[in-house]
Parts: structure tokens; sequence; C-alpha cells
């Protein structure tokens, strides 16, 4: 069968067909059917290795999910340069009436990388992902300039930071803000170490970020 696709995503088409249980065809019909239906947004990071699906276990129609470069929010700004992402907001809290949204940050995030090193190449202020990652530039400034923390230091303190800017950007939309103060939408941070796999969720009270249980880790 010829798919005029890469051989990896041909055969892993195949495969996703061949492993396809009655009961998942079923829901697959079912949600061409009657639509989606989730109850939660994801805004996460383009990074291939942080998919929300496979963090969080999730099968199709589940979560709504809106990837971009440091999984960042851009302030409510009708007549700025960011749509996609707020396009993306704006389906999933007037059409899918979603119920919570989450920020998901990760570990050695490249776009991050990018807001504390915007002058390295092969990335510049003029390109894309410079002018993308200027959303972030008071905060990126004040943790770049500390010369107390380390490299290593200052990158996760960002990756975390960074979180919480967008959170606070999700409460410049008028109707998050209008759902939040009326408890019918909640707003999430979390952020994920790729190499060991922990996730650490925000304290929505103090912005702390506290690492969620492993059953695996439990005595």
């Amino acid at each position: 069968m010829s798919t005029h696709l890469p051989d990896h995503l041909a055969a892993g088409y195949r495969a996703f067909i061949a492993a396809r249980s009655p009961a998942e065809r079923e829901r697959f019909r079912e949600l061409a059917s009657s639509g989606q239906h989730p109850s939660t947004m994801v805004i996460g990071c383009c990074d291939s290795r942080t998919a929300p699906e496979t963090i969080f276990n999730t099968a199709p129609g589940d979560i709504f999910v809106v990837r971009n470069v440091a999984n960042l929010v851009p302030p409510y700004e009708p007549d700025g340069e960011y749509h996609s992402t707020s396009a993306a907001l704006e389906f999933a809290v007037h059409a899918l009436k979603v119920k919570h949204i989450l920020v998901l940050g990760h570990g050695g995030c490249g776009g991050i990388h990018a807001a504390l090193s915007p002058a390295a190449e092969p990335l510049s202020p003029g390109d894309f992902i410079g002018k993308w990652m200027s959303l972030l530039d008071p905060v990126a400034k004040a943790v770049g300039g500390n010369s107390h923390m380390t490299a290593r230091e200052r990158q996760s303190a960002l990756e975390r930071i960074a979180i919480r800017h967008s959170i606070a950007n999700l409460r410049t939309f008028p109707l998050i803000a209008e759902l939040e103060a009326a408890g019918d939408i909640s707003l999430h941070g979390a952020w994920v170490d790729i190499s060991s796999g922990e996730l650490w969720s925000m304290d929505p009270e103090t912005g702390d970020f506290e690492r969620a249980e492993r059953p695996d880790l439990a005595d």
C-alpha cells in the first residue's frame, strides 16, 4: 500500500490500524458522529518529547491541545500578531466550553533557551522564534541578568516563570477572567522533567511548583 508518506509514518499508521480493538473503533465512530467534548484544554510546547496525550495517558477526544514554541499564551490583543493560540483559546472556551486550561512546560525547552540567549545562532531577534519569544522579554531579562544563578538554574527558573506569565496572560482574555471569577473555569500550570518523567504542578495560591506523587516511587 502506497501512502506517499515517509516509511516510518506509513508503518506507524499500519500498526495503529492493526492494533485498534472493536471498542476503540466504536469510540472513533462515536467521536466522528457526535463531535468532541473535552473538558480540558492543554497549551503545550511543540517539542517532540512532550506530547500531552502521552504524559497524561489520554484517549482521543479527552483533551483539546494546542502546541507552540515554549507553550506561551500571548496577552489579549485583538489587533496583535499572535492569533493562532488566541484562536484556539477562543474556540476552546466559546465552542467547547472547557472547564480547565493547563499550561504545560518542560525541562530543556529550546524556546526558553532562545529567550535567554536571543542573539545566539541560528536564531536572532529578527526571526520568527525571536519575535515569538519576545512575549517573555520582561521576565527573560530579569532572569537572564541574575549573575548569582548558573545557566542551568536560569533556564529552569524561566521555564517555570514563563508558565506563570502565560497564566497571567490568560486572565487578560475578558471571557476567561469572567468565567474564572464565576468559578466556571480553572487555570493550571505544570512542568515536566523529560529525563525522569516527574511532573510538577503549580499551586494556584502561591505559584510554587510541587512534585506530583509518582506511584512507582511511593513507599
